[in-house]
């Protein structure tokens, strides 16, 4: 081409072809800055709208553009209509920041009139950033507390204060988390759910209970008495035939399942007694189980449901008394931590945690669920439990990934649909850090702090989690987070 030509060829994005044509191998990427449409619309054409919602809770910047990324699921549920229901599960390797991202929702909830509940504390974790907002650590394990899944949540207190349907609501709220709960110990006790017999026994047993008690808390114990005693109406559906031999044979490992739950040992020592601090649903509320040995994975698992069933039913509850005219609307955030636990410690234990997490999403309730990755879901024994388990991820409202390895990539993609581009980014954030030679400490690790933002089949919104001055010292735990030396502080989910 002749000088001449080449002149007044069009140019392309790098610039001109040729020689002397000044083509540039490397674009850099213009500065970005936002701001509102009053600050910006003088700029025209040079302004352009934002690809990431400003509804919610400010959570950090968009990785790819810069923008500004405000994120939550109640807000994205009832302001922006961006999902369809008020709730999120949490996938993540341990240590890349899944705990404080629930911090920061607790921290802009609360500025919203929200109230959130860990149902759960493993690791006392959540203990400062409650504190700090002014809010109520209950805390439950031997020597510590006790709860009493007889009275979940306190609720029969309440029964008093009411009359006609709504009395009769949370009766039956109460009927049917009692159920739900005393089948969920026996079955985490045994590793193997009660039989239908035992079940149906169960049900009349705690009626009879309901019965002689009223609005009166009974404990385990008292249940076992009534199954001892065997009044008529429980052997009939124990259909002994008027035997009270075949009674005791019929019911033989049903009382000795009731013995170890209402006895001396661990599980008695949570179960067997009254709650020990009812829990105050106008503030944020930490069920701390800490003081739980991490060894003990079925007290763990039962301290865990019985947490979560006291606060649904607070929550009804509290619902039920502000549609009565006794009490004010509360609207809560219910956080329910490492759901792998309390799904392996029997068989039959998707379908009670399932029972127990039901949600009516009229009432104003989020929810978030954790665990550390699908496979978690997905090792269950029951081909049953594994279908169930998953549908709590394609249930939930969004779902919000750090960092996982590539085996998980099938398993996820099962429930949610990942371009080849987003699973290579979670791959990438799963890395461990790597060690400093010059500073003698190992550096952040790629992917803390870092997640992916996904609802339904659309495209992900990827982000860093932006810690402010404050927040840091609510969330110095017991691993990394911005620097700090290895081992001494962070936060792992």
């Amino acid at each position: 081409m002749k000088n001449e030509e080449w002149a007044w060829a069009r140019p392309t994005y790098r610039g001109f072809y040729g020689p002397g044509g000044g083509r540039s191998t490397l674009i850099q990427h213009p500065q970005e800055w936002r701001g509102s449409t009053l600050q910006t619309c003088g700029l025209w054409p040079f302004s352009l709208g934002a690809g990431a919602p400003m509804v919610g809770v400010p959570m950090g910047r968009h990785l790819r553009t810069g923008a500004s990324l405000c994120c939550d699921p109640i807000s994205w549920f009832t302001r922006a209509k961006l999902i369809s229901n008020p709730s999120v599960f949490v996938l993540g390797k341990p240590g890349l920041g899944k705990s404080t991202v629930l911090r920061r929702w607790c921290l802009g909830y609360k500025f919203m009139g929200i109230n959130t509940m860990f149902l759960g504390d493993v690791k006392g974790e959540h203990d400062d950033i409650v504190r700090a907002l002014g809010g109520q650590i209950i805390k439950i394990g031997p020597g510590y507390g006790s709860i009493n899944v007889l009275d979940p949540g306190g609720a029969l207190a309440s029964m008093a204060r009411l009359s006609g349907d709504s009395r009769d609501a949370v009766h039956t709220i109460i009927q049917t988390r009692r159920n739900n709960m005393v089948k969920a110990l026996i079955t985490i006790s045994r590793q193997s759910p009660p039989t239908e017999r035992e079940r149906t026994i169960l049900e009349r047993a705690i009626r009879v209970l309901d019965d002689k008690f009223g609005t009166k808390p009974p404990v385990l114990s008292d249940l076992l008495q009534v199954i001892r005693e065997a009044p008529e109406p429980v052997r009939q559906v124990a259909l002994d035939r008027g035997d009270v031999t075949r009674y005791r044979d019929i019911t033989e490992n049903l009382e000795s399942s009731l013995i170890e739950l209402s006895g001396s040992g661990v599980m008695g020592d949570l179960f067997s007694h009254q709650t020990s601090e009812q829990l105050d649903p106008s503030r944020p509320v930490d069920f701390d189980i800490s003081s739980i040995n991490e060894a003990d994975q079925d007290v763990r698992a039962a301290a865990l449901m019985a947490c979560w069933d006291a606060g649904f039913c607070t929550v009804d509850v509290s619902h039920i008394l502000y549609e009565a005219g006794l009490g004010n609307l509360h609207i809560f955030f219910l956080v329910l931590d490492e759901l792998w636990s309390a799904l392996r410690s029997g068989s039959g234990m998707v379908e009670r945690v399932d029972q127990t997490t039901r949600l009516n999403r009229q009432w104003g309730i989020g929810q978030a669920l954790i665990s550390h990755t699908m496979s978690d879901l997905m090792s269950l024994p029951a081909p049953e439990d594994r279908e169930k388990a998953k549908g709590f991820v394609e249930r939930s409202g969004m779902v919000l990934c750090g960092g996982l390895p590539k085996k998980e990539m099938p398993l996820l993609n099962s429930a949610i649909t990942l371009s080849d581009m987003e699973e290579n980014l979670l791959m990438s954030w799963q890395d461990p850090a790597s060690w400093d030679a010059k500073q003698h400490r190992n550096t952040e690790p790629p992917g803390r702090g870092k997640f992916l933002v996904k609802v339904g089949g659309q495209p992900g919104i990827p982000f860093h989690l932006d810690l402010t001055e404050a927040e840091k010292r609510v969330n110095d735990t017991n691993k990394l987070w911005h620097g700090q030396e290895a081992g001494s502080y962070g936060q792992e989910q």
